[in-house]
């Protein structure tokens, strides 16, 4: 990744979460940001994040972030409070602050768990969701009643319609693991596919957990943690 060019003190601790532009004037003057090892001078004054500490403390993720966080039950992936807890709720508080903020790739239902991926990168969120891309998930699935082997067929197919789609869903890899439990390999992200898939063949999804977005692994990250990911390798 090339060296960032030297920003302004209040645009990069705004960016970075840590105060408003003009809350920055007074981190300032309190003496809090330093760089180089040096004092601050002002708000206007222009360096690298890698040169610049909040508290004694190097900037946090300058170059933004990207987590893949273990999605619990119960958490929404939405920012707004009214909707219950929040996947955000689980990381540190100043991320929320952060300009651009962090957002979810993709969404899992409030009861749904496993692999979810956070950025602040817009790029990434795009090159992720885009139908375009094809970005293969993989999830876990329990289901109210004994599983049929047609439906690997039926789903595979390319010709499954849901209610209110214009089109059919893409091809998908069914793999019945046990009486009522399989495995889907999705590569495109419609309203609560899954579930409608099921459903439309007289199933309904009692368990629904992803243990992979992409090439990310949820592997044995505990429920409710996150770890961050390498932001160029996975660019």
């Amino acid at each position: 990744m090339p060296n960032p060019l030297p920003r302004r003190l209040d645009q990069l601790l705004s960016a970075c979460g840590y105060c408003s532009r003009s809350e920055a004037r007074l981190w300032v003057r309190g003496g809090r940001v330093s760089v180089n090892g040096q004092r601050a001078e002002a708000v206007d004054q222009k360096a690298r994040a890698a040169d610049v500490q909040v508290d004694g403390q190097p900037v946090d993720s300058p170059e933004g972030i990207l987590i893949l966080l273990h999605k619990p039950a119960g958490h929404v992936c939405s920012h707004d409070e009214r909707e219950g807890p929040r996947v955000f709720d689980l990381l540190p508080a100043r991320w929320l602050q952060r300009n651009p903020p962090v957002t979810t790739v993709g969404r899992l239902d409030k009861d749904a768990t496993g692999a979810l991926v956070i950025t602040d990168r817009g790029e990434l969120v795009h090159r992720w969701t885009s139908p375009k891309r094809h970005v293969t998930k993989l999830y876990e699935v329990t289901v109210d009643r004994d599983l049929e082997p047609g439906l690997v067929g039926v789903f595979a197919a390319g010709e499954l319609r849901l209610d209110d789609e214009p089109k059919p869903c893409l091809p998908a890899k069914l793999a019945i693991t046990g009486p009522r439990t399989a495995q889907l390999e999705l590569t495109e992200g419609k309203y609560h596919q899954v579930k409608r898939m099921f459903a439309s063949q007289g199933w309904t999804v009692l368990r629904l957990h992803r243990s992979r977005f992409g090439e990310i692994e949820l592997g044995d990250l505990p429920v409710g943690e996150w770890r961050r990911l390498d932001l160029p390798k996975i660019a």
